[in-house]
């Protein structure tokens, strides 16, 4: 990860330039570096905006997780530099959130500055006469799902406000799509880049993240995990089981199996900014103190709400619990892995009402954390309880409990641990896009 991430801070620094958003200050098409690229670039400029756009996609990452973690309650975030994490996140009396405010505004940036570079890869791919045919369009496919990520991820955050997904032109952007729209314009780009993958030649390196699906095959496969849970989103839940089916989805696979950021501490690379030490004052990432009242005996989940030597406090929140699902300043953060993939499988034919496939797949995901088979009634709607209750600890601080609670219409039932704090449904669109 250190010698390609050196390579991003000489070229995505220089092409993205500063960007707050998809509608203002998007950066400048005519600058000589983005000139070079979009004349005749060489297969090495390509390859290092690969690498740009890999590294940068964990810019701000640890915020987002931050972001939905704590309006999601599965974490406080205490910072003695910002209150704002414990106000206007928890709504707290009449806080509310801010579409000036850094945590939305700093990862919304981030997520644009990716797919800005990938709109510049795939239209420097198309006019390459240094790569063949087949070449491009596995630069096309990867840059298009990478692209749809990040969408993805940004639209998680404003949901029915909406997000831009046609910003391939930077000087006339196309409309906010509102969340339905969004999701069919995600699923669409996936598709596209999965129709460029097959038979596409990947000529370009990817870290050790990508480990196992470096090649055609294996981007098609991430491609459609990332399907499967946009698919989720849209209820298609015929869909999502089609899409398991051309992913790496293992029932019986390893759960860890999958793609990941990946951090380093060599010149140029980063640290995982999601990791906070043990028993640390101050600065602290700490469970909700649900997430340890509510685990099952025995599960060995609880290890992700590691027990602190003391308890913190702050501005009438506590916990006795610290985040540790991330252990080490160079831990991976997973963008889709199979243990998502299985409960996707699970709540899919739950929903088709396949209960005792779901039933079946729920009980993989329970005995792999040393628990029994599930013992509660069989019905639908209960499955789907222990289905979104499996989700809450197996993907926990992976950016996923606020999205299932507010899909299943359940952000209601989210703890409220001051009188006058609130749950919120969405963020606002950042200032600059309004």
């Amino acid at each position: 990860m250190t010698t390609n991430h050196k390579i991003f801070f000489l070229v995505f620094m220089l092409v993205t330039a500063v960007v707050t958003g998809c509608k203002k200050d998007y950066g400048n098409l005519n600058s000589p570096t983005e000139e070079d690229f979009l004349k005749n670039p060489t297969k090495d400029q390509l390859n290092n905006l690969v690498t740009g756009v890999e590294s940068a996609m964990r810019n701000n990452i640890g915020l987002y997780l931050d972001d939905v973690g704590v309006i999601g309650r599965e974490m406080y975030r205490f910072s003695t530099g910002d209150p704002r994490y414990t106000t206007d996140l928890l709504g707290a009396s009449d806080a509310h959130l801010d579409p000036t405010g850094f945590y939305l505004t700093n990862t919304w940036a981030s997520r644009y500055r990716v797919v800005k570079n990938c709109n510049l890869l795939i239209n420097a791919s198309a006019i390459s006469t240094f790569v063949s045919d087949a070449e491009a369009k596995g630069y096309a496919g990867f840059a298009k799902t990478m692209m749809a990520y990040q969408l993805l991820l940004n639209l998680n955050l404003t949901y029915n406000n909406g997000i831009r997904t046609e910003v391939a032109n930077p000087d006339q952007p196309g409309p906010i799509e509102n969340y339905d729209e969004a999701l069919a314009s995600i699923a669409t780009l996936l598709d596209e880049a999965n129709g460029d993958l097959s038979g596409a030649q990947v000529a370009f390196p990817l870290t050790s993240g990508f480990a196992g699906f470096n090649d055609a095959g294996g981007l098609s496969k991430v491609n459609r995990g990332i399907a499967a849970r946009v698919a989720i989103y849209r209820e298609q839940w015929q869909q999502a089981l089609d899409a398991l089916q051309a992913s790496f989805f293992d029932l019986n696979g390893d759960f860890s199996t999958g793609v990941y950021h990946v951090f380093g501490t060599g010149s140029g690379d980063q640290l995982n900014p999601a990791f906070f030490p043990r028993n640390q004052a101050g600065d602290v990432r700490l469970a909700h103190p649900s997430y340890a009242d509510d685990i099952e005996n025995g599960d060995d989940r609880s290890s992700k709400a590691a027990l602190r030597s003391e308890p913190q406090s702050y501005q009438g929140l506590s916990s006795n619990h610290d985040v540790w699902v991330y252990t080490t300043s160079t831990a991976p953060v997973p963008l889709v892995r199979n243990e998502e993939l299985i409960l996707i499988y699970a709540e899919a034919n739950i929903q088709l009402e396949n209960l005792s496939e779901g039933e079946d797949a729920l009980n993989v995901i329970r005995n792999a954390h040393n628990l029994a088979d599930y013992s509660g009634a069989g019905t639908k709607p209960a499955l789907l309880t222990e289905m979104l209750n499996q989700r809450r600890f197996s993907l926990f601080d992976e950016g996923h409990r606020w999205v299932d609670v507010r899909r299943y219409g359940l952000l209601a039932d989210l703890p409220v641990d001051r009188p006058d704090d609130d749950v919120w449904e969405q963020f606002p669109v950042p200032a600059t896009e309004q």
